[in-house]
């Protein structure tokens, strides 16, 4: 092989950079105002104790995340019956901008340190970001709502105590 055979490679290398660079740009001129936007309209019009978080990840990576932050108002006498009853706080929707500029989107687990968790996220999807639109983040509010009502309330019955 002679080195001229590498233009083609070289071509395609600077290709995928301008690729990311792009996907980039999106993220910080459209995608990330649209989560913040769309984000902050859910909490608004459905105060349940959430909010709306900016996070710088690892070097330039960044992300977006509606997070249980604190208990629903309007549940607290309801709790009042409990007084043991305990918010655990942590459960999160992250959209996270990837190294590739592709958008990973996952869910976060309160961890309780006295309960093993078998898996502390979930994988929903990693999304170039022209195809993240206000549709898919309602979408994706209404999967993690899903997640999170099966775990503070799980379908599958554990036994405690013996096993056999």
């Amino acid at each position: 092989m002679k080195i001229e055979h590498l233009s083609e490679r070289i071509d395609d290398y600077k290709a995928s950079i301008e690729t990311v660079v792009e996907k980039k740009i999106l993220w910080k001129t459209q995608i990330r105002p649209l989560l913040n936007s769309t984000l902050n309209s859910v909490v608004k019009k459905y105060d349940i104790g959430w909010r709306v978080q900016e996070l710088s990840w690892i070097g330039t990576n960044e992300a977006v995340n509606i997070t249980f932050d604190s208990f629903p108002p309007d549940l607290i006498e309801i709790t009042n019956k409990i007084p043991a009853y305990q918010f655990i706080q942590g459960a999160a929707l992250v959209f996270s901008e990837s190294y590739s500029g592709d958008v990973n989107v996952f869910i976060l687990f309160p961890i309780i340190e006295q309960i093993p968790m078998e898996n502390s996220s979930i994988e929903l999807g990693v999304y170039n970001p022209v195809n993240i639109n206000e549709k898919l983040i309602i979408e994706k509010v209404d999967e993690f709502l899903k997640e999170i009502i099966k775990w503070e309330v799980p379908t599958h019955k554990n036994k405690m105590g013996f096993s056999q």
